[in-house]
């Protein structure tokens, strides 16, 4: 069969529009932060403030989300708040002042923790809809956005000092993304190929993906919320802390270069170059991973593997320490968040807002809290902290029940 009529690979093309939109949107707006504080003469306070408007949008959003999951299903509102977030970019460049441009991102941010649930509940619909994994892909796809975005960013600067025309382009790009991913997302009441493997029957254990379990509850029920089940908070505090690990790494770790391992202003960078490049490298094949040994083992070993190469690159110090350490943590950390959001997923929508608003919250506290424990002492103990989010992943892991490894299928050899 062709790829093009491949039911698979289309709904992978389909939702992969979803997650290349995510980070092309965020990475675009990021990107000309320096253009909108010179037109609305901001302060670095008043920047400062910016961004977090949109993270607290993010963060807050978790009942919103969750009440719109239930109305809407995962297709209708993903398809949404990327159309949303597309003219959020261009609201940005309107506003006549610091007031509306902090309501845009507090209303960026809202936008995100819908698609980021959204997308998700769809990858790991057709997941199980086809015993096939491509979650880790999804989230490189994620980062390759963000690749693309910054290039666009860099040939628009040097084109046109616009902003208002940048993100003209970037807006075309992103409703090309939307009729991608509106030709082949999941409908929520097609049904899935096979049960849970991890429950046997048991009710329990063996949730229905999240848009089939919300479309099987009568009208009543699912406009009602429920207090979240053990495994969904272990699932919450794997996400929180893997997060952390991730966000302080992309915002801490080209100082820790600078100012600790002493390296020059022109490898300085190299930090965050060697995290990205490993993290979209191990997404790439993350998932013949999990289709090998299961999420379980993945998220495990990987969390272990990066909490221990960052502890023993702080002890060693250097330059060449330092940057492997910061090889090893991409390379472990990678695979968290994509196999954390597939298993929340099986537990209902519900579970899987709760949880990306917790990975939310980590992405936002991270870098602070490091910053904070730097202040208290020095950005080698801040690192060190990073590291030990890391291993806190690995014991949440022992305590979420994963699913069984899913056939390994051929055409899932290489990377899509």
């Amino acid at each position: 069969m062709s790829r093009l009529h491949d039911p698979f690979r289309r709904g992978q093309l389909a939702i992969a529009a979803l997650f290349l939109s995510l980070g092309f949107q965020y990475a675009t707006w990021a990107a000309r932060i320096p253009a909108v504080k010179a037109d609305l003469d901001l302060s670095a306070a008043e920047v400062g403030v910016l961004l977090m408007a949109a993270g607290v949008g993010a963060a807050v959003s978790f009942p919103a989300v969750a009440w719109l999951m239930r109305r809407m299903g995962s297709r209708r509102l993903a398809l949404l708040s990327q159309l949303g977030l597309a003219l959020l970019l261009l609201a940005l460049a309107a506003a006549p002042n610091y007031p509306v441009a902090l309501l845009v991102m507090c209303a960026d941010g809202v936008l995100v923790g819908c698609l980021n649930v959204a997308m998700n509940a769809q990858g790991a619909a057709l997941e199980a809809r086809h015993e096939r994994n491509t979650m880790a892909r999804l989230h490189a796809v994620f980062s390759a956005g963000s690749l693309l975005a910054a290039l666009l960013a860099s040939g628009m600067t040097a084109a046109t000092g616009s902003v208002m025309a940048h993100f003209g382009v970037a807006v075309v790009l992103l409703a090309a993304l939307g009729v991608t991913a509106r030709t082949g997302l999941l409908d929520e009441d097609a049904p899935a190929d096979r049960p849970d493997p991890s429950g046997a029957g048991a009710a329990a254990d063996a949730e229905p993906p999240a848009d089939a379990a919300a479309a099987a509850e009568p009208e009543p029920a699912r406009r009602r919320w429920t207090v979240p089940s053990r495994l969904t908070l272990w699932m919450c505090c794997a996400m929180v802390f893997g997060t952390v690990a991730e966000g302080a790494m992309n915002d801490w770790s080209a100082l820790y270069l600078k100012d600790v391992a002493e390296a020059s202003a022109e490898l300085a960078p190299l930090g965050i170059a060697v995290v990205s490049g490993m993290m979209v490298v191990a997404r790439l094949f993350a998932d013949g991973w999990r289709s090998r040994w299961g999420d379980g083992r993945v998220v495990l070993l990987g969390s272990a593997v990066a909490g221990t190469g960052l502890a023993v690159a702080l002890v060693s110090g250097g330059v060449a320490p330092a940057l492997a350490g910061f090889a090893c943590m991409g390379l472990g950390i990678a695979a968290v968040t994509p196999c954390v959001y597939a298993a929340a997923a099986r537990q209902g929508s519900d579970a899987l807002t709760l949880v990306a608003a917790m990975g939310t919250t980590g992405l936002l506290a991270g870098p602070p809290l490091i910053g904070f424990i730097a202040g208290a002492s020095n950005l080698a103990w801040g690192m060190g902290a990073v590291a030990a989010s890391a291993g806190a992943v690995a014991l949440c892991s022992t305590r979420i029940r994963w699913t069984a490894p899913a056939p390994v299928a051929q055409s899932e050899a290489t990377p899509a």
